[in-house]
């Protein structure tokens, strides 16, 4: 905590104003040894240690296999709790860090433990409710939501938003707002391929806060490069919209890698300008949506051009 009673998260929050950069990490295998897990964590800030990100978002990898009929391109492996690896093993990251909760794996004391134990001025949370309406939980999102409300100390709360909802039933924009009214202070994308689906949704969301005389809240938008057919079913299976001339030029390139990280530098730019046009406060978030090497080290040079668009 600085001096004039500011936090971390404070701070990264307040930063929003001109674009903050965050760098997505999904835990290692749940059955990793400490010593794997520490080398894990050591390799991602080594890959990071040029780039001068604002933040880590560490994500809670769940089955999710009510999500679609369609099987995982990806074998389901389970995680290591995010909260856990950066307890234990991400000691040589000092800066803010939004740690996700899917809330359906959790009884409802295990929220509140954590929501308790975890006030320490740089954690943040991203509370993510079930895929689907069929999945069984243990716990609901607006449960999850009343248990962070009640909680004596808890770390400040955001929430998923997903631009082809709003494609879909053009009310992604209302959710966002339920979501700020039961607490969420910001929100993290889904990975935004489709610039139109995306600058729908933020330009709806902006306005309607206005008109309702609200501020909007932050939000950190995601882009992850694509390095081969297998990704790409895998992004489809996840949900996330390609547009069928990229799909067809990461079909079809002898380098798809290539054709996609470009389309994801153009997207950061526009959506960079686009943001700021609206005076939305924001952040890119920027992923690797797979554990192979060459996608991840795109990922990190991709967050490098970033930094550089950002100021």
């Amino acid at each position: 905590m600085a001096s004039d009673g500011t936090t971390a998260t404070d701070d990264l929050l307040a930063r929003t104003r001109d674009g903050v950069l965050l760098y997505g990490l999904t835990p290692p295998r749940a059955s990793s040894t400490p010593e794997q897990a520490d080398a894990v964590a050591a390799a991602a800030l080594a890959r990071l240690r040029d780039v001068r990100v604002d933040g880590l978002v560490l994500y809670d990898v769940d089955a999710e296999a009510d999500r679609s009929a369609t099987p995982r391109p990806f074998p389901f492996l389970p995680m290591m709790d995010p909260a856990v690896f950066l307890d234990r093993h991400l000691t040589g990251w000092a800066g803010p860090v939004v740690v996700y909760r899917a809330v359906g794996k959790y009884a409802p004391d295990e929220l509140d433990r954590w929501f308790t134990r975890t006030d320490d001025g740089r954690v943040l949370t991203v509370l993510v409710g079930a895929a689907s309406r069929h999945q069984a939980v243990r716990t609901s999102l607006p449960e999850a939501h009343r248990r962070h409300a009640a909680a004596v100390r808890a770390p400040r709360m955001g929430g998923v938003v997903i631009a082809e909802r709003h494609a879909g039933a053009g009310t992604e924009h209302e959710r966002m707002r339920r979501k700020q009214d039961a607490g969420c202070e910001f929100f993290v994308s889904q990975v935004c391929y489709d610039l139109d689906h995306t600058r729908n949704l933020l330009s709806d969301y902006v306005y309607g806060c206005r008109d309702q005389g609200v501020d909007p809240r932050p939000v950190v938008l995601t882009v992850a490069p694509c390095g081969s057919v297998k990704t790409l079913e895998f992004m489809s299976w996840l949900g996330i919209d390609v547009p069928g001339w990229l799909r067809a030029e990461i079909t079809r390139s002898p380098d798809p890698l290539a054709a996609s990280y470009e389309q994801c530098l153009v997207n950061a730019r526009v959506l960079i300008a686009f943001c700021r046009r609206l005076g939305l406060p924001f952040g890119i978030n920027v992923e690797s949506l797979t554990n192979r090497k060459v996608e991840i080290d795109a990922s990190v040079d991709l967050a490098g051009e970033i930094r550089a668009l950002l100021g």
